[in-house]
């Protein structure tokens, strides 16, 4: 079963200017394209991010998952290009 893409998600993508698309690896959620081009895979397909913990535990709990997500990548979110940096973009905002 592939990742549904929430609107949330697809906003976000148009701010940073990717677009997205549900990934055809069977371990990720989201496949970020750059002018037609594949350019990372994202979010583990295991895990829950910020539009699931709003829409599964509310907002508080979401946010506070959102807080702790940002302390544990600092070092790699902030490197724009990488995997981490489009997770943190798409995923997290």
């Amino acid at each position: 079963m592939s990742y549904e893409i929430k609107p949330r998600q697809r906003t976000a993508a148009k701010k940073i200017n990717v677009e997205i698309k549900p990934s055809t690896r069977k371990n990720k959620k989201i496949d970020v394209f750059k002018d037609n081009k594949k350019i990372a895979s994202i979010g583990g397909a295991g895990y829950s991010d910020y539009a699931t913990f709003i829409k599964d535990k509310g907002k508080e709990f979401a946010d506070e998952r959102k807080r702790l997500y940002k302390i544990r990548h600092n070092k790699t979110r902030k490197i724009i290009g990488s995997n981490s940096y489009y997770a943190d973009q798409i995923l997290w905002t």
